[in-house]
């Protein structure tokens, strides 16, 4: 076919350096060591190497890509890196990189059934897969969301849109018979619910933080006593969520207990297993998972330790009608005759947004390409390798465990004898993550448990090897020598 100027560009170009970007991707994924894993840019330094107007004339894909390998990757912070254990570790994987250019070159909107049968189809099948994998029983239906900030958030409007007499799905917030509603979450549950009841206009104070116990799990008598007090109070109990692995800790919340309330006080239950959720699959840890089966709602991320690129979170819930209740909208432009005979699931009734990217196809490959085996074995692998640093730090004089190891995330710090202020602990700590950080070879994140600056490192990453864990080990113990607090 003849190249057309006024249309895209000549495939022959897209042949080349498709080729070559192919070719960089390889050597990236082979030698991502040589980069530091924390991006050594400073604020300002990417935007003052751009232009301040867009281009007028057009530019060869060949100086765009020198412009990325001299000007973007210098700002990339290395999520793909080994030694990235900083927040919660996650990969892009071979399956997964291909099937993201098959998604971008297909480039189709999966909002409707017709508007890419396989897109649907696909999602059903691929969700049903990974809820087999996860041990739901069946009844539990899977959407795909963009992440779990935007699951929970549906997960508590479906919970709203589940109150009897409520209507605010046509009323508003602001009719007279809403009640004040109220939400319960633990001090350790991730912050996206609070969001989402911000958004969703619970408001902020109707978010009811419960403290923890000794193990980062949720205090169930002091929920019941929330919940007690907000109904004397003449407030609406109507959402809880319970955790498989906090952020902070990887803390597990007593799920069955927490059911128990939710049950009793007709709250939805919805169960934040975004992290430690996809532990599911290793039937060791399916103990972790008790309880979940009773809940309304459940969200576990892929994208996080499954090995999907971002972004890829799924929303389960056993009541399905209740959530396209809370979004369900049909004007006139998007009817289809297998809409209105009711044949076929149209993915936009389930969520906010109208427009979706064909996200199946990218777990779909994941799920194929290492299988059920090859997922357990690697993500067993990932929790020997934190019991395994975690032992590390148990048997040092200078550092100390600070929270139960769950699944592969180890929460430590630096603790030298002779040094016992708190004070100082946390400025020494929090200069000891700087310090192994800025050297670029490894990126650990923080957090702070009961006031304690505490280290996190997170692995998940599939390329993450014990000789990797051991280079992070070594250069903390080497840069806690070099740090001096005044006490």
């Amino acid at each position: 076919m003849a190249y057309n100027e006024l249309g895209d560009l000549p495939l022959d170009d897209f042949r080349r350096v498709g080729h070559e970007i192919v070719d960089w991707i390889a050597d990236y994924l082979d030698n991502t060591e040589q980069y530091p894993v924390l991006s050594q840019s400073k604020p300002g330094e990417i935007k003052s190497q751009l232009p301040d107007v867009p281009p007028l004339q057009p530019e060869s894909l060949d100086s765009i890509m020198a412009d990325f390998q001299d000007i973007i990757m210098p700002g990339i912070t290395h999520w793909n890196h080994p030694n990235f254990y900083a927040y919660f570790s996650n990969t892009g994987s071979v399956p997964g990189i291909l099937a993201e250019m098959l998604i971008t070159a297909l480039n189709v909107n999966g909002m409707l059934w017709r508007t890419s049968p396989a897109a649907t189809e696909l999602e059903e099948v691929t969700m049903d897969w990974l809820r087999q994998l996860l041990g739901l029983a069946d009844g539990w239906d899977g959407i795909i969301m963009d992440g779990a900030s935007m699951s929970s958030m549906v997960a508590i409007a479906a919970a709203r849109e589940a109150v009897e007499g409520l209507d605010v799905r046509t009323k508003g917030m602001a009719h007279a018979t809403v009640p004040q509603l109220r939400v319960y979450i633990s001090e350790q549950t991730h912050s996206s619910l609070e969001k989402g009841a911000m958004v969703l206009g619970i408001g902020q104070e109707n978010v009811v933080k419960i403290p923890v116990d000794c193990e980062n799990g949720m205090d169930v008598d002091a929920l019941e006593t929330a919940v007690l007090r907000d109904i004397d109070e003449g407030k609406r109990p109507f959402f809880v969520c319970a955790t498989v692995g906090t952020t902070s800790a990887t803390g597990v919340d007593p799920v069955p207990a927490i059911a128990d309330i939710a049950q009793k006080h007709n709250m939805w239950l919805h169960v934040d297993g975004a992290y430690g959720g996809m532990a599911a699959i290793v039937p060791e840890k399916q103990h972790l998972f008790a309880g979940v089966d009773r809940a309304d709602s459940l969200v576990v991320n892929p994208h996080k330790w499954l090995f999907t690129p971002m972004d890829l979170s799924a929303f389960y819930t056993r009541r399905p009608d209740i959530v396209k209740r809370a979004f369900s909208l049909l004007p006139e432009y998007l009817r289809s005759a297998e809409t209105d005979a009711n044949t076929v699931r149209d993915y936009m009734d389930y969520g906010v947004q109208l427009g979706r990217r064909f996200r199946a196809l990218k777990l779909w490959f994941v799920l194929r390409a290492y299988g059920q085996e090859g997922l357990i074995a690697r993500l067993r692998d990932h929790m020997r390798l934190a019991q395994l640093f975690g032992s590390w730090v148990e048997a040092s004089p200078t550092f100390e465990r600070m929270a139960p190891i769950v699944f592969s995330t180890v929460c430590f710090r630096a603790h030298p004898q002779g040094i016992d202020d708190e004070e100082t602990l946390n400025k020494l700590n929090e200069a000891l993550m700087n310090a192994v950080n800025d050297t670029g070879h490894i990126f650990i994140s923080h957090t702070k448990l009961q006031g304690s600056y505490t280290l996190r490192l997170a692995i998940g990453n599939i390329r993450t090897a014990e000789s990797h864990i051991r280079q992070a080990w070594i250069l903390l113990q080497k840069m806690l020598t070099h740090i001096k607090i005044d006490s």
